[in-house]
């Protein structure tokens, strides 16, 4: 169904914040900012699509969510009572995101990718993990993740025993050694390819993930868009839709 966005209106799009990853004083700076950011773009937003690893780390039992992130939460929250919708992608770290998001701030979540078709223009939203050819191993672990045998053992550990856990993993990522993937070439980023396997039976006009780290914009073809959201611990990027085009830009920048 094709939304109309109203001329004064806007459509945001962030990824990759990573609330939670060590060190925490860090991880609150961001927080702010976040939630600053947020702030201001509610004046003219029209909907705004968070897609995915919000959160470093997140898993929730059945009566307990992980400490942290009271500003962020409150953020939407109110803005969600405002009326402005909100949707929420989970990523390969935020994984375990369950009910809590839609039973208490009203927030729709999805685990897959969406389409979306505002103008006229069709949108093809997601994070990004698992998508396109390769990445084998990580293909597997993530079908181990989202097992609900293995989220039922998982939740049998004390949230202390888990948290830790899940904090020491991340320490370990290149992510928060600070090691990036640059922009590997359109023959070998993976969702580009996935993204042109799609155009073979299908029109879109715009194609935005997270999951990458990289700001970027890159024309596939003619008509179609693919953009790279970047991250907010390194690049503070996010994307506008005004309308009529998709663009990257740097907060505060």
């Amino acid at each position: 169904m094709n939304q109309v966005v109203p001329k004064d209106k806007k459509i945001y799009f962030v990824s990759d914040v990573h609330l939670g990853l060590p060190p925490l004083n860090k991880s609150l700076e961001r927080e702010k900012l976040l939630v600053k950011w947020l702030e201001e773009i509610r004046k003219d937003a029209f909907e705004i699509y968070l897609l995915g690893d919000i959160f470093d780390y997140w898993f929730e039992y059945k009566k307990v969510v992980p400490r942290g992130f009271v500003r962020f939460l409150g953020k939407i929250a109110e803005i969600r009572d405002s009326g402005i919708p909100i949707y929420f992608f989970t990523g390969n770290h935020d994984v375990w995101i369950f009910d809590y998001l839609p039973e208490e701030l009203g927030i729709e979540v999805y685990r897959n990718p969406i389409k979306r078709i505002f103008n006229g223009k069709k949108f093809y939203l997601a994070h990004g993990d698992g998508l396109g050819p390769g990445e084998k191993s990580y293909k597997l672990l993530k079908s181990i993740f989202t097992s609900r045998v293995l989220q039922w053992l998982f939740a049998r550990l004390h949230p202390n025993t888990a948290t830790g856990f899940a904090h020491r993993w991340s320490k370990q990522s290149r992510f928060s050694k600070g090691n990036y993937v640059p922009w590997l070439g359109e023959e070998k980023e993976h969702l580009v390819l996935h993204s042109k396997k799609i155009l073979e039976t299908e029109e879109m006009n715009f194609f935005i993930y997270g999951h990458r780290h990289v700001p970027k914009e890159f024309s596939i073809n003619e008509k179609s868009k693919l953009i790279y959201l970047g991250d907010w611990f390194v690049n503070f990027t996010y994307a506008v839709f005004d309308g009529e085009d998709v663009r990257v830009f740097k907060y505060g920048g």
